[in-house]
């Protein structure tokens, strides 16, 4: 089966379409600090607009365990939606319920009501699967046809996400769209060199990634937190860098099947280690394999590739064909420490072909840093969607929608 996309939906006019769009953006003193999945949504939200659909959007933020946390409303984002949209968009304080029920029924053609946040309803996350087939169904009430476009949650089983789209006529968003169109070029016959990065703090959170792309890349370059753990499995000591004791031997067959393979695994020379985790840590840049020789000795704490590495790494990216980037790779929050995740980033927007930035801490990293989304060839809105994809898991939120 394909994909059912909007246009197997007919004519939207004066339909209410019930829109499952990512919205889960950082907050910080209830301000918006990354606006990128709010802009993402636009889209699929104009072209229903566009239709004289009455949009009803429903959507997530942060994890308030079923309970109404204000810190958690999408209340300012619904304010920074009728911003980026040029139009009022109205804000229901429930999710289900007469006064939702009501906001829904007030809508004319083209217009837009935002409902708080999901989470709110501990059904929409249960493991129970009635309780979330019956939250599904009062949602359902709402719409008369689904729309499905927040690829960052299509790898949950969720009610807004596997059990609504099941009980309206329902299809994926352009967004969900287009990420699926770019995620099978990364997988399926991609154009060579094909170049994956991977950052970010835990091995354990790549695995599966590594083991299904291993057949497919050329070059796999590892930073992060997790590159200790590569490193400790070479026999280096790490200091007090992060590392995972317990995935040591299955990064030593990786390494092995990445030679066995031909394929080009590159690990930092160089590190940056300080004495703490902090922005104003003493820091210095020392060789991989002499990080307890360091004057900081066996208190080393790694937080970014040295600028050697850096290098190396920004080369073998801007001279590929395709790239895949997932995973800062240092703290790039403290500026001490974020000048490897700048220079991959830089180089990503110096790739001729295609240049992809895997959603998660990798969108957060390059907007705080100062690049723009039109820099690059594509910002996934889905951090652990995208990387479940890459593992070649089938994915709930997809497979109800013919995927």
């Amino acid at each position: 089966m394909s994909l059912r996309t909007l246009d197997s939906l007919g004519p939207l006019s004066g339909k209410r379409v019930i829109v499952r769009c990512d919205l889960n953006v950082p907050l910080k003193d209830g301000e918006i600090t990354d606006d990128g999945r709010i802009r993402a949504s636009l889209e699929t939200l104009d072209l229903l607009i566009n239709q004289g659909a009455r949009v009803v959007v429903i959507a997530h933020l942060g994890r308030p365990d079923g309970e109404a946390k204000a810190e958690y409303s999408l209340r300012p984002v619904a304010q920074r939606l009728s911003e980026l949209l040029g139009k009022s968009v109205a804000f229901a304080a429930s999710t289900v319920g007469d006064e939702t029920t009501a906001a829904v029924d007030g809508l004319a053609d083209g217009q837009v009501v935002v409902l708080e946040n999901l989470r709110y309803n501990a059904a929409e996350t249960s493991k129970d699967e009635s309780e979330r087939q019956e939250f599904a169904r009062r949602l359902a009430e709402l719409g008369d046809v689904f729309v499905s476009d927040g690829f960052g949650v299509v790898h949950r089983k969720q009610a807004s996400v596997y059990e609504l789209p099941a009980l309206l006529p329902s299809a994926a968003g352009t967004l969900i769209s287009r990420e699926l169109e770019v995620l099978d070029k990364l997988t399926e016959n991609p154009v060579r060199p094909y170049t994956v990065v991977l950052g970010g703090s835990k091995v354990s959170d790549k695995l599966g990634v590594i083991e299904h792309l291993l057949p497919r890349v050329d070059n796999l370059l590892i930073g992060g937190g997790m590159l200790f753990t590569f490193l400790a499995a070479q026999g280096l000591p790490v200091g007090k860098s992060l590392l995972e004791k317990d995935q040591l031997d299955r990064v030593r067959g990786y390494v092995d099947e990445a030679a066995r393979r031909g394929v080009n695994l590159v690990l930092p020379v160089d590190v940056v280690v300080a004495s703490s985790f902090s922005a104003d840590a003493e820091h210095t840049v020392v060789a991989s394999d002499g990080i307890e020789s360091s004057p900081l000795g066996s208190d080393a704490l790694g937080l970014d590739i040295g600028p050697e590495t850096a290098a190396r790494f920004a080369e073998i990216v801007q001279t590929s064909s395709t790239v895949f980037w997932n995973g800062p790779m240092g703290v790039f929050e403290f500026p001490a420490f974020a000048h490897g995740t700048k220079s991959v980033a830089d180089a990503l927007t110096r790739v001729s072909g295609l240049g992809v930035v895997g959603g998660g801490d990798s969108a957060a990293a390059v907007r705080a840093l100062g690049f723009s989304d039109e820099q690059f060839g594509h910002i996934s809105t889905g951090g652990g969607a995208s990387l479940e994809f890459l593992e070649g898991k089938r994915l709930p939120g997809l497979e109800v929608l013919g995927w």
